[in-house]
Order: structure tokens, then C-alpha cells, then sequence
């Protein structure tokens, strides 16, 4: 409960959760993933063997994710559900309601979403309480960055399982992605992520204005509330600049297969869902650097001073476009790093370890124990 649902076409929780779910159905467990019945239009009942469930919600930037999962977790009270997941601290004031039932709740918070500039004042305190209510409501908490689990335990007291996100994808030859776009194996530096603010796609973009290069850069995504952020995004005019708008599976895995140079821009979250997808595909990353994102890819890639923007991002890029062979160092190391920590079969592992820990009465925060150590 709490994402978009599956197949997974929007974000790295949809992804998570299709992931893990269908390795969880050819272990012997039976999964049920909640939809939202605007966003996902595939029509059969199951999805690589996981029942899907569609209901309505309010299709509004601050009511959409908390309205269908308090609506799933209602659906949820007959079904006899052992487990119930959820993703993102802001479906925390929920994850009480499968209690009532006897089921067990584990929430995976995310990142500190509040952080995030497109969230007013208003919505950036009520996911700062939500925070504190993933201690109370919830059996057991998950963070998928260790900076962020240290958030959690030091800012609220609440302990929380780490389990990090995986990324397993075979390496795709130039095809017909790669020529819709004219682009060329090796030749342009890429960005996948939401054209939001916090997102900074600007600070490559703005950076790209400096740099000596016939190579492209390509801004792969979008986002349905920031018009006026695309705009300015836009404004920069620049042939070398390609937009493709949102790109998923085969598209974007060649995509990822084929590039320099992977740049993630965000100066927000947890563990980046693409940038683990990135290393794994053997880029060579450019990170902002915030210490979640320096945590992902420890000496497998270069950080950038994220506060100076395109100004700090640059000479970075100017370095590597003109190190070729520094590239292919990062590239080994980065293969390498997703392939010892990264691997969607180690994150299914703790996933089904931590359901038995927590069916068992263990890693359970109890109400009691959470508002005699929390901060309130």
C-alpha cells in the first residue's frame, strides 16, 4: 500500500514494489498491491503473479497518495492479510488501521521528504509529524539510507530496519530509443529523475551552457505540477540539451546502457532508485554532494558541491569529458559497488526476513515504548 501500484511507470517505490512482490510470489507468498485506478491502466487481475486491487482516489498533489491508502487499508480490514507495507513516512497517520484487524505494519519512510521545495509550509509540518507518527503507528520502521535511519534514532528515538534498493538490469545494445533521439552510444551525459525544483535538473542544464562539448545532454522525465520549473527548464536554448519527457523499460534501460556519464542532480532522499539503477548499469555518477547520495556511491563516482549549483557541477563535468579513461575506472568501480550492495535478491531477502522477525512479536516498536523515547 501507498504507492502507485504495478506495472511499475512512474518512480523507484512502483519499481520496489513490483521487484520484490514478484520475487515474493515465487517464494510461496501470496501478494496483493494496491493501485490507484487513474494512474495505472493495465486491465488483467494480476501482475507477475501479484493480485492487483484498483480504487479510486482524489487525483490532487497533496491528497492523492494519503487518501488511496487510507481507502487500500479499509479494503484491507476482511482480507486477512498477515503483512501489510507501506511506502512513504506521509501514510504514516494510517498504518494503524490494519492493526485493528490483527495484521502487522511495516512502513519504509523514504528520504526526509520535507525538505523538498515543492511542498509549502503547511505540507512540509504535517510530513515532519508524520515522521514521528511511523514510531507509533507502525510494527516496524525501514530506511533504505543509513543517514536517514540516523535521522530516525536521533531526532525521534525510533529504531528502524535499513534494507537498501536494489538494481539488476542486463546491459542493452544502442537501438531504436537511442536513434528516436539522435543520439549516439557513448555521446551524451543523462539525468532521469522528476522535473521538480529539489530535483535540480537546472544545474545541469545551466551548467551545460559553459562546457566545450559536442556531446548531448539528455533530461529524461517530467512532472505533472511544475509547469513554470519546466519552463524555465525549457528556456535554455540549446540543441545540445534533448528532451525525452518520461522514457520506461526497454527505452530507459537503453538509455542508462549507453550513456558517458550519469549525473544525479537531487539534493533530496534517501537511496536515489536511478542512481543505484545507474551504477548498476556500469555509468560513471556525478552526484550532488548531499551524504545520502555520497553514502550510495561511496569511490564509485565524483560528487559535485550541490550548494553552488551549475557553478560547482562544471568543472566536474569539464574533468571527466575530458578523462575518458577516468570514466572507465569509475565504470568498474561502480558495477562492482551495485553488485556487492545493490542486488534486488539481497533487498527480498531482508524484506522476508524482517516480515518473519515481525510476525514473530521482534523489531516491533510498540506504542508504549515509541511516545515514552519520542520528541513531541
Amino acid at each position: 500500500m501507498g504507492t502507485r501500484g504495478v506495472p511499475a511507470s512512474y518512480s523507484g517505490f512502483e519499481t520496489c514494489v513490483e521487484q520484490l512482490g514478484a520475487r515474493l510470489v515465487e517464494r510461496g507468498h501470496k501478494v496483493t498491491v494496491y493501485a490507484r485506478s487513474h494512474h495505472i491502466t493495465y486491465d488483467q487481475p494480476t501482475y507477475r503473479g501479484m493480485r492487483l486491487i484498483k480504487l479510486p482516489t482524489v487525483a490532487n498533489k497533496y491528497l492523492d497518495t494519503l487518501v488511496h491508502s487510507f481507502l487500500s487499508s479499509l479494503h484491507g480490514l476482511n482480507q486477512g492479510y498477515d503483512i501489510v507495507q507501506y511506502f512513504i513516512a506521509g501514510n504514516s497517520p494510517v498504518v494503524w488501521i490494519p492493526r485493528l484487524a490483527g495484521q502487522k505494519t511495516l512502513i519504509n519512510v523514504d528520504g526526509l521528504d520535507w525538505k523538498r521545495d515543492k511542498w509549502p509550509r503547511p505540507a512540509k509540518a504535517y510530513i515532519r509529524m508524520a515522521e514521528r507518527m511511523a514510531g507509533l503507528f507502525a510494527n516496524a520502521v525501514i530506511t533504505d539510507s543509513r543517514v536517514v535511519q540516523r535521522y530516525y534514532q536521533d531526532v525521534y528515538h525510533i529504531p528502524s530496519t535499513y534494507i537498501a534498493y536494489g538494481a539488476e538490469l542486463p546491459h542493452r545494445q544502442p537501438g531504436p530509443t537511442l536513434a528516436e533521439f539522435g543520439l549516439k552510444p557513448g555521446e551524451y551525459v543523462l539525468f532521469v529523475g522528476r522535473l521538480v525544483p529539489e530535483n535540480n535538473a537546472h544545474h545541469l542544464v545551466e551548467a551545460w551552457q559553459g562546457l566545450d562539448t559536442d556531446m548531448k545532454c539528455v533530461i529524461v522525465g517530467d512532472s505533472v505540477y511544475s509547469d513554470d520549473y519546466k519552463a524555465h527548464l525549457h528556456a535554455f536554448d540549446d540543441p545540445r540539451v534533448i528532451y525525452t519527457g518520461y522514457v520506461f523499460g526497454e527505452g530507459y534501460w537503453e538509455l542508462a546502457s549507453n550513456a558517458y556519464l550519469f549525473t544525479l542532480t537531487s539534493g533530496v532522499g534517501g537511496t536515489h532508485p536511478a542512481l543505484v539503477e545507474a551504477m548498476a548499469f556500469g555509468n560513471c555518477v556525478v552526484v550532488n554532494d548531499t551524504p545520502e547520495n555520497k553514502e550510495t556511491i561511496g569511490d564509485a563516482g565524483l560528487s559535485y558541491d550541490g550548494a553552488a549549483g551549475a557553478e560547482g557541477l562544471r568543472p566536474v563535468l569539464a574533468q571527466l569529458l575530458q578523462n575518458p579513461e577516468q570514466v572507465d575506472l569509475f565504470r568498474q568501480e561502480a558495477r562492482k559497488r551495485a553488485a556487492r550492495f545493490y542486488t534486488w535478491d539481497a533487498v527480498a531477502d531482508a524484506y522476508e526476513g524482517l516480515f518473519y522477525d515481525v510476525m514473530a512479536g521482534r523489531r516491533i516498536a510498540s506504542f508504549e515504548t515509541a511516545i515514552s523515547t519520542s520528541r513531541w
